[in-house]
């Protein structure tokens, strides 16, 4: 199956200002806007909001 740009890789950055991130993919079509995931930063030691940086 090709990988094409209805799905494609972001980065999603730690808005706890740790600079960690975590890779993933998203649905363009189900997720139109910036995607904002709750997620554990090992940096922070704490779970933060992760945005989907472009």
């Amino acid at each position: 199956m090709a990988r094409n740009e209805l799905r494609p890789v972001i980065r999603l950055r730690s808005t706890a200002g740790t600079g960690f991130t975590y890779v993933t993919r998203k649905n363009r079509r189900n997720d139109p806007d910036r995607l904002t995931l709750h997620k554990y930063d090992p940096v922070a030691g704490r779970h933060v909001d992760f945005r989907e940086e472009r």
